[in-house]
């Protein structure tokens, strides 16, 4: 026996918000509904659910509206980093996603460091193409140029 649910957020293998499942009583009462996940699925319910989907989808798409102007003045960006570097342009440390977090914000582009896509920290000199998380589905791409530091020796 199963029951009828609405689910007010994305639950992972089961739906999306807004989608009526059918799932087993315990689960529904147990969990679902005292966390406030999912709300039985009345025409009343119905009716909110998808008034609140409205609203979440017009909010979804000012915030993708204002990520796209952000990532237009990210995209194509040169960012240069001065490193101290040994032997065959080995750096001593690393060009981590914070590093390049702290040149983005000087640029006056306030960008989530956990949304920089660099696997592994840089570790050489050269030139590196890295992409941008602004938003959940908009990407931007820059150049990092890690360069070696101006030695002061004489």
């Amino acid at each position: 026996m199963a029951i009828e649910v609405i689910l007010r957020e994305d639950v992972e293998h089961l739906g999306t918000m807004g989608d009526v499942v059918k799932v087993k009583p315990g689960y529904a009462r147990n969990y679902l509904l005292p966390r406030g996940i999912a709300a039985t699925a009345s025409r009343k319910n119905v009716a909110a659910i998808e008034h609140q989907k409205r609203l979440v989808e017009d909010k979804r798409e000012r915030e993708r509206k204002q990520a796209l102007g952000v990532a237009d003045q990210v995209e194509g960006m040169v960012l240069e980093v001065r490193a101290r570097a040994g032997e065959e342009d080995k750096l001593y440390g690393s060009v981590t996603n914070l590093d390049i977090e702290k040149l983005l914000r000087a640029q006056g582009k306030d960008v989530d460091r956990r949304r920089i896509d660099l696997q592994d920290p840089i570790k050489r000199l050269g030139t590196y193409r890295i992409t941008v998380g602004i938003a959940h589905d908009v990407k931007a791409t820059i150049t990092l140029k890690v360069l070696a530091e101006e030695s002061t020796e004489e």
